[in-house]
């Protein structure tokens, strides 16, 4: 072993010693001469090498996975390259695969950076770079890094990455499909597997957003903001702030390293419903009581939801159920409630479920999604109409329980209008194809919009007024 190798090997576990030796920072006659890593990519580096030592000690014994959501301009291409070249040079017979939201990010930006780094590196005559490969000269079936454009209907070139040593990184995740994330976590089975997902956070749907969602107990997460990095352009981001403001989307993505309150068709943002779930609903006790049924059998999931006016009192979920389990489980519920409104999802195999009920002596409203909406100018359908009025009911002040499901479900789905001017809500094919669940814990609860249900047919603790001209229904 030379002397470079037997140097270079000690940096196994630290990443960040290696981009200092690795790289002439400082260096007079180089393009680095008046640069140094900024403290960003510095503090990324130091957990990642805090991450593998608490893997060499056996202290943690899955894959390292990290998720940085950053505004623009904080070098993730240049460390993306730093860490590459790292995991080349420290680690035998390591495999790694590099991917970005477009083939063109990928080509143009993210690969030929490597190029860039390749030749500034103390050790990179040791690889061959090529438009779609770097690799350890003579072993390059087992000692390599790939650029590799994704494609959804090709999943499978992500697959089989089994080695000891993988790295995976993604660049503007945000924009990589759902069913790519899917095929990737196949290789993640090794203490010694690391994936790197980086992305402005463009997206407030998809796995990269759900990194800081339900899957955050898998990740290590860290938003960013771009006026801590010394790289950015800092009047250029005042100007930003000055035209939009700082509590704009376009803020947020771009410097801030937040989410977007809304994307684009998305039909109930995120912002909404993190807001219902601090809001603390009154005054409901003298308003009927809803039950909602969004019915599954077998591999799916049942759910039941109870609503009060302006509350959601809680969600009940049940899995791999037949038909009989689900509606004794239902009367159960409505048992607790036995003047509710019990509205049940009528199509495919809820047709079943709400003939069992109705046999047990309880009152149905069956639920059929594809009927006509009431107000037809607003709504293409039922479904439509339901989530319509359901999104009004978050927008007038309503109080959820902190369900990570629940706010994927209503966060996840997109809308959009015909040529009517009619609103229609993305059809669940659709939702599937994005590597989103069925939406059935919303789905329940919209079934509560169903219809309006005037307050001297409920059950509520309070009976002793009488109905209303001016009820609502929220």
């Amino acid at each position: 072993m030379t002397r470079l190798a037997e140097d270079i090997s000690k940096f196994f576990y630290d990443p960040l010693s290696y981009v200092m030796y690795a790289f002439p920072w400082g260096e007079a006659g180089t393009s680095l001469a008046n640069l140094w890593p900024d403290p960003i990519q510095v503090k990324i580096l130091n957990e990642l090498g805090k991450q593998l030592k608490l893997r060499e000690k056996g202290e943690v014994s899955t894959a390292i996975r990290m998720a940085i959501a950053s505004g623009h301009g904080i070098g993730k291409s240049a460390l993306t390259s730093w860490l590459i070249l790292w995991f080349l040079s420290t680690r035998a017979n390591p495999q790694a695969i590099i991917t970005a939201g477009t083939a063109a990010q990928l080509n143009t930006k993210t690969w030929r950076e490597v190029a860039k780094w390749k030749r500034l590196a103390i050790n990179g005559d040791w690889f061959e770079w090529t438009a779609t490969k770097l690799y350890m000269k003579n072993r390059q079936e087992t000692w390599f890094a790939s650029a590799l454009a994704w494609s959804e209907n090709n999943p499978d070139s992500f697959a089989g990455t089994h080695e000891d040593n993988v790295l995976v990184i993604f660049d503007e995740a945000s924009s990589i499909a759902d069913v790519i994330w899917e095929t990737v976590e196949g290789a993640m089975t090794t203490p010694g597997a690391v994936w790197l997902t980086f992305s402005n956070p463009v997206r407030n749907a998809g796995r990269f957003r759900e990194c800081f969602g339900k899957f955050r107990h898998r990740w290590l997460t860290y938003k960013i903001d771009s006026r801590e990095s010394s790289l950015t352009n800092k009047e250029e981001i005042e100007q930003w702030r000055l035209d939009y403001g700082e509590d704009s989307d376009f803020f947020k993505v771009r410097v801030l390293g937040e989410f977007p309150s809304q994307d684009d068709h998305q039909f109930i943002n995120l912002a909404l419903v993190r807001t219902s779930i601090q809001y603390e609903a009154l005054n409901f006790n003298h308003m009927p009581v809803l039950i909602g049924v969004d019915v599954a059998l077998r591999q799916d999931k049942t759910v039941i939801a109870v609503r009060q006016g302006r509350k959601l009192h809680f969600l009940k979920k049940y899995h791999q159920l037949n038909a009989v389990q689900v509606s004794h489980y239902i009367a159960e519920v409505y048992h607790s409630f036995p003047k509710a409104s019990l509205f049940i999802d009528a199509v495919g195999v809820g047709d079943g479920i709400v003939d069992f009920v109705k046999a047990m002596g309880i009152r149905v409203i069956p639920v059929n999604a594809g009927l006509a909406a009431d107000d037809s100018s607003k709504y293409f359908n039922k479904r439509a109409e339901m989530w319509g009025r359901m999104k009004q009911w978050f927008q007038d002040g309503a109080q959820i329980p902190n369900d990570d499901e629940l706010i994927d479900d209503l966060t996840g789905i997109t809308a959009d209008y015909n040529d009517k001017g009619q609103l229609l809500m993305e059809k669940k094919a659709s939702m599937k194809a994005r590597g989103l669940s069925s939406p059935d814990c919303a789905d329940a609860l919209a079934h509560t919009f169903f219809m309006n249900i005037r307050p001297d047919s409920m059950s509520g603790i309070s009976h002793s007024f009488q109905a209303k001209t001016d009820w609502s229904v929220y």
